[in-house]
């Protein structure tokens, strides 16, 4: 087992509890209930990125765009007409963007690795969106905080990511083999994530979350 990490990278809590082992260990914080891998066991930024490169998700897969419609359907009832967004995180083959611009709505794009314009992380957007990002992200609270600093008043925050199953079904759950996921979420965590940045919240179905910014 490894030394228990500092503080939680999401809230920055210094209680830290073990949580599960196995080929990486696991800990849970006691004030936000994130389940994470310590900074010990993450991933090089270049096998981070290689394991990226094997992913297949693009615009031509319909069961690629029937998970993503998860969000898409419910988050685009919420938009109002022609609104202006940000998908972060949109990987290799943006298919979000292209989703939502069908509906009537202009996307930038962004991503770390396959389209890194950060002059796009200093505009304001009516809308943001981040699917099977969160879990990747080495600091979540600072990720965080600028995906919300860049919502317009009454803007929206779309998330897909798993959350976190009960204790009992965590070492058979698939989501955890990937070696680049890495903080795992509870509603009790996007709790307090609407909380402390001021947020409403919606939690749809166990992967899609809905978070509004106030006026």
């Amino acid at each position: 087992m490894q030394n228990t990490p500092l503080a939680c990278p999401l809230c920055q809590y210094n209680k830290i509890e073990f949580y599960f082992e196995d080929t990486r260990s696991y800990w849970q914080c006691d004030n936000c209930q994130l389940v994470f891998v310590a900074p010990s066991e993450h991933l090089n930024e270049a096998d981070e990125k290689e394991r990226y490169d094997l992913h297949e998700n693009n615009a031509d897969d319909e069961g690629y765009l029937h998970f993503l419609n998860k969000l898409i359907m419910p988050f685009s009832e919420r938009l109002p007409a022609g609104s202006q967004g940000l998908d972060f995180g949109c990987g290799p083959g943006p298919t979000v963007s292209l989703m939502l611009e069908e509906l009537g709505h202009k996307v930038e794009c962004y991503d770390k690795y396959y389209a890194n314009d950060v002059s796009l992380l200093a505009k304001s957007y009516d809308f943001v969106t981040s699917t099977e990002v969160l879990e990747h992200l080495r600091e979540p609270r600072e990720e965080l905080q600028r995906l919300t600093r860049m919502l317009r008043p009454n803007g929206h925050l779309g998330i897909m990511t798993k959350l976190l199953p009960p204790f009992e079904k965590f070492a058979d759950w698939h989501y955890k083999r990937d070696l680049t996921h890495i903080c795992f979420y509870s509603d009790s965590t996007f709790e307090w994530v609407a909380a402390y940045w001021d947020l409403s919240l919606e939690i749809i179905g166990n992967d899609v979350v809905i978070l509004q910014s106030g006026n």
